[in-house]
């Protein structure tokens, strides 16, 4: 484990030290946040949009507040608990920050066949250019969340120069291994919930688009997949431009990307994991000297709760907080 700059080192809470109870806590216990956040509807080069979301907004122009730019994980939202979270405690250290949502996953439908991946970066650097050029005086950061969190990596792998800072939670840097992971045992309860919700995503695509003849499948065969590989192999891969869900995967996965990065940027990462294993972390030759690593034991995907079940404290945004303000000195 990396210490590097960690004043606050994680200690899972007492009762919470459970990966699976490290992993849903928050889920099914953190209250709502409530936040008023203001939606920017963003369009898109390819004719599809994103909706993002806003908590307090930079006034204007002139402006030179620092934003945070999130990215949720697979079919999560402003509604995720992690991220209304981040968000509270950005705004409080004086931060304006906006979620990105990936394509559908705001509540609205994206308008195209597609959709949205583990390796899609394009939509991610059109909008941070548009940041860019409505607030030039702000420095720009960002945090991704698990798929997001890929994501993120890998964009940053590709080049990107824009960001002061980056932090990557749980990222699936090997994704054919983590899909194989979610195959078994207690995560496969993670796979089926998730897969539910993908699959409902893409059976209203069909009322929308002729998707029986893009992906050769109907909807009875949507209905029945179960796994992550077949719904890659049969949507994700081929929709997007990959010759299978291996492919996808090969060519996605951000664990590649690690040497390149330029952009001081810190990884947060559990052993106890339950969506992923070991053998998706790096080794040390294998990452940028930019990129700051750090694994803990226990705190399952992204939980990372300390305090005890009675009084929960959410370490993951104070150590979140304590990075970004290496790289933003007030």
């Amino acid at each position: 484990m990396s210490t590097l700059n960690a004043t606050k080192i994680f200690k899972p809470a007492l009762g919470l030290k459970n990966a699976h109870l490290q992993t849903l806590y928050s889920a099914f216990f953190r209250k709502s946040a409530s936040l008023e956040m203001e939606i920017e509807p963003f369009e898109l080069s390819d004719g599809d949009f994103l909706d993002c979301y806003w908590y307090d907004k930079p006034k204007n122009f002139e402006s030179t507040k620092p934003i945070v730019i999130l990215f949720h994980g697979l079919e999560g939202s402003y509604k995720s608990p992690y991220i209304e979270g981040i968000m509270k405690s950005l705004n409080a250290d004086n931060y304006s920050c906006v979620l990105m949502h990936f394509r559908s996953c705001s509540g609205r439908d994206n308008r195209l066949a597609r959709c949205y991946h583990s390796g899609d970066t394009k939509d991610a650097k059109e909008w941070i250019a548009s940041l860019e050029q409505s607030f030039p005086n702000s420095p720009l950061f960002a945090i991704g969340y698990s798929l997001g969190g890929n994501m993120l990596l890998k964009l940053l792998g590709e080049g990107t120069t824009a960001l002061r800072g980056a932090i990557a939670v749980s990222a699936p840097l090997l994704l054919d291994v983590c899909a194989n992971k979610m195959n078994k045992g207690f995560s496969k309860i993670y796979q089926f919930h998730l897969m539910k919700h993908l699959k409902k995503s893409l059976l209203r695509k069909y009322n929308q688009h002729d998707m029986h003849t893009l992906i050769g499948v109907d909807s009875n065969g949507v209905k029945k997949m179960k796994t992550f590989w077949e719904f890659d192999n049969t949507y994700t891969g081929p929709i997007h431009g990959f010759y299978s869900a291996q492919n996808y995967y090969e060519k996605s996965s951000a664990k590649q990307y690690l040497h390149s990065i330029t952009t001081p940027t810190l990884i947060i990462h559990a052993l106890d994991d339950p969506f992923m294993t070991p053998q998706i972390l790096p080794e040390a030759d294998e990452i940028s000297s930019k990129v700051q690593l750090e694994v803990y034991p226990n705190g399952g995907h992204v939980g990372f709760i300390s305090g005890n079940i009675f009084k929960p404290k959410y370490w993951l945004e104070e150590r979140i907080i304590e990075y970004l303000k290496l790289y933003n000195p007030k």
